[in-house]
């Protein structure tokens, strides 16, 4: 029996956590669905990803209020991924902040993101309704930009390709913990369908350099202590190297697709296979890979008609 496309078998409810990972600094997690995370400052809270929809939005304000009475004045995307930020409206946030980079990306493929994503993540997307369209940044910035909460300083930084093309990471360097999005996951799969695999790597090394003492990443547990800090660095490094290796070499030698989806599957079905949403983003995953390994830099656009092509030729 085929597989259901996607994520459309995967209805249950999951299971809510709001964990404190730093002074006034909290991830909002749920059972390998996409995380939040929330930074508290002196007068004021910035969320970081805004969730799918204003309803998820809603359940990470609830989370929020249940902890500080703070205006929410920023709210921060890493990415542009469809379920990252089409509940920004919920925050009525002064400031939307993304990298340059992302933005473009909204302007190039943020409706077809929309339309697949949609198609893939039916729990994420009920109440979809409420969804006002796009989202677009009021701020945007390249490399490096300092938002002051009060006396609280955040650090924006474009570190690398990796997820994407225009990632980025947020640290608050007093109590030294960043937030990653999903160029850090833990015990979950990496969507690596727009994904930059021969970079990737030397940007987790990068978010390694900090030495921090806590990560929210963008699915899976928060991850405190330098332990659990390195730990996830290495199995997301281990995964991205696993995914692409085998495709690589069957792209190399003019093999065909279907071969390189065996190939992967052989790697990192022993390792990976219990991972949330790993069946899902294989074929992306494969499909990304076979392309950059053919010096296609720049990730071809997802549509909600390809994704089912995809589908059908790899795990139909």
């Amino acid at each position: 029996m085929a597989k259901a496309f996607a994520s459309q078998g995967d209805m249950a409810e999951k299971k809510i956590s709001f964990s404190e990972i730093g002074r006034g600094l909290w991830a909002f997690t749920a059972e390998g669905d996409p995380n939040s995370g929330v930074i508290i400052g002196d007068d004021s809270v910035m969320i970081v990803e805004a969730q799918a929809t204003p309803r998820l939005a809603n359940k990470v304000i609830e989370k929020v209020r249940s902890v500080t009475d703070k205006p929410i004045t920023h709210l921060t995307l890493t990415h542009y991924h469809a379920v990252r930020v089409l509940g920004a409206s919920a925050y009525n946030a002064q400031q939307v902040i993304m990298s340059e980079k992302a933005r473009s990306m909204v302007a190039e493929r943020g409706k077809e993101d929309w339309d697949s994503e949609f198609a893939r993540f039916p729990r994420l997307f009920q109440g979809h309704e409420s969804i006002p369209g796009l989202t677009w940044p009021t701020t945007t910035f390249n490399n490096r930009m300092t938002v002051y909460l009060g006396k609280r300083r955040v650090d924006l930084m474009f570190l690398g390709r990796a997820h994407t093309a225009g990632d980025i990471v947020i640290h608050v360097p007093d109590a030294n913990v960043m937030f990653t999005g999903d160029i850090v996951e833990y015990h979950s799969a990496c969507y690596c369908g727009d994904g930059h695999f021969h970079d990737w790597p030397g940007t987790l090394e990068k978010i390694r350099a900090f030495d921090v003492d806590a990560i929210a990443p963008g699915r899976g547990d928060a991850l405190v202590g330098k332990k659990m800090v390195n730990d996830a660095l290495d199995l997301t490094g281990d995964f991205v190297k696993s995914t692409y290796r085998p495709v690589a070499q069957v792209a190399s030698r003019g093999g065909s697709l279907k071969e390189a989806w065996d190939a992967c599957r052989a790697e990192c079905d022993p390792k990976f296979s219990d991972y949330a949403i790993y069946e899902h983003c294989l074929p992306f995953n494969v499909a990304r890979a076979y392309d950059e390994a053919l010096d296609i830099d720049t990730p071809r656009i997802w549509t909600a008609e390809r994704d089912k092509e995809m589908w059908d030729a790899l795990q139909g």
